[in-house]
């Protein structure tokens, strides 16, 4: 694993494509886990109620922005795969963690400390989960507010525990250099 984690080197004239193909197999390899959590606690992560494990993955953004492509990759198949609403699902769920990914990208860029940059990431995927709400009242006529409320709790819990996860993880893989 450790090497793994090694940062590519760019010393020959491949060293722009071998670091660019790492960077692809490394976010191919964030979207399949990201697809096979959410496999794993489907009925979960399509409700009013929503306790998406995966989400975790979202905290990726804050050690390197690069990870953002195979986070929203993750979310487009999990959606394509398991959503009971396709395509509302591929615009607003997708949408929404596009939104979410690039705020927290470019306050990243104001905000020392990684401790701190999750926190900002927790709250901004939690604010805009108005956005699921919204789907959410569109496609099942569920209350706007009650379900913001629902999936926002959601979204806090998960973000919230994936918090010291994805650190104690960083800690071991460095996921500053892996892409």
């Amino acid at each position: 694993m450790e090497k793994f984690a090694q940062p590519v080197s760019t010393n020959t004239p491949s060293g722009k494509v071998h670091r660019n193909a790492h960077g692809i197999v490394v976010n191919g390899i964030i979207a399949a886990l990201y697809i096979a959590v959410s496999a794993l606690i489907q009925p979960f992560g399509f409700t009013q109620v929503q306790f998406r494990v995966s989400e975790m993955f979202n905290h990726l953004v804050v050690f390197n922005k690069k990870y953002i492509y195979g986070i929203v990759l993750g979310v487009f198949l999990t959606n394509l795969f398991f959503s009971p609403m396709k395509a509302y699902d591929l615009i607003f769920g997708v949408g929404q963690s596009v939104i979410a990914l690039v705020i927290t990208i470019l306050c990243s860029r104001f905000i020392k400390g990684i401790w701190t940059r999750m926190i900002v990431n927790t709250l901004v995927f939690t604010v805009t989960m108005f956005l699921i709400a919204l789907e959410l009242h569109l496609a099942f006529n569920l209350p706007f507010l009650f379900t913001w409320l629902t999936t926002a709790i959601g979204e806090l819990v998960v973000m919230a525990v994936g918090m010291p996860v994805m650190y104690i993880l960083n800690k071991r893989v460095h996921f500053e250099k892996m892409v």
